[in-house]
């Protein structure tokens, strides 16, 4: 739920949408998601001083019961 809760909010975001894919792993630290984006948008995803980052790391803390991380890369990683 957390994952497409993730890519929602990012494929609404930025400008190449089917370039968006998010993926969770469990960790003994709690819940990772790595969101790979198209180059021409981590800028937007990231935000001025990473703002929008956070926010949609907020977003996803609120709506989790346990600790999430949220990675954010791009796709030639």
């Amino acid at each position: 739920m957390l994952a497409q809760a993730v890519e929602h909010l990012i494929k609404n975001i930025v400008d190449f949408p089917d370039d968006v894919s998010v993926k969770s792993h469990e960790n003994p630290r709690g819940e990772l998601l790595r969101v790979r984006v198209n180059p021409e948008d981590i800028g937007r995803v990231i935000g001025r001083n990473g703002r929008t980052a956070n926010a949609i790391r907020t977003v996803i803390q609120a709506l989790s019961d346990h600790k999430v991380r949220v990675d954010i890369m791009d796709v030639r990683r």
